[in-house]
């Protein structure tokens, strides 16, 4: 479970996140604006705004996420697809995420986006997918992980029909069900499975 994949994808993610909060120019370069992509054709800012964040915060919430969640799925999906793949499948997470966002606002010289939620919430719906019933921790609270599940995609369409803050619940929720759909073309058999732990819960 040492997980060198999702570490690397960490490091690279702190470090580039740190140089952006140090450097504005390169922060614009980086984060999702949308005409700069319809107009400029500069289609990588559809990945590397994975790899800016708001604040340290922000970065500090999706790298633990991804670091205890990348690390028990690593191993799983190396034996299917290689270190390699497992790399594609968080980067096209990402891209997947943001792709309603950025079809939505691609004439609004005023939106931008950024932060890893899209890869980070494929990866975290890939493990409620394989473990529903592993024990998730909310701010020390122990909480089932399909109830976690229920729970985040509610509050995350609640969030944004109210429009209210920020954030891009719409990158979560797309990132979330990108993460299921991945693992059951790449495991058909994961869907099965996870009506049968459903049906035998086994909380731990």
């Amino acid at each position: 479970m040492s997980g060198p994949v999702t570490l690397l994808i960490i490091a690279v993610t702190v470090l580039v996140s740190w140089l952006a909060f140090n450097n504005a120019r390169l922060a614009e370069r980086l984060i999702l604006w949308p005409p700069a992509i319809d107009r400029r054709h500069q289609y990588d800012r559809l990945v590397t705004h994975g790899f800016i964040h708001a604040d340290f915060q922000h970065l500090l919430f999706n790298m633990i996420t991804l670091f205890f969640f990348g690390r028990a799925l690593e191993g799983w999906f190396v034996s299917y697809i290689g270190a390699t793949g497992f790399v594609l499948f968080y980067l096209s997470a990402i891209v997947v995420a943001i792709l309603p966002t950025y079809l939505r606002h691609r004439h609004d010289s005023r939106y931008r986006s950024l932060g890893a939620s899209g890869g980070v919430s494929a990866v975290l719906f890939t493990f409620i997918l394989l473990q529903p019933w592993a024990t998730i921790y909310v701010f020390v609270v122990p909480v089932p992980a399909i109830l976690y599940g229920v729970l985040y995609v509610g509050y995350s369409i609640w969030m944004e029909r109210q429009g209210r803050d920020n954030v891009n619940h719409s990158a979560h929720l797309w990132g979330a069900g990108y993460g299921i759909l991945f693992t059951l073309v790449m495991e058909p058999r994961a869907g099965l499975a996870f009506l049968g732990q459903l049906l035998q819960p086994s909380l731990g």
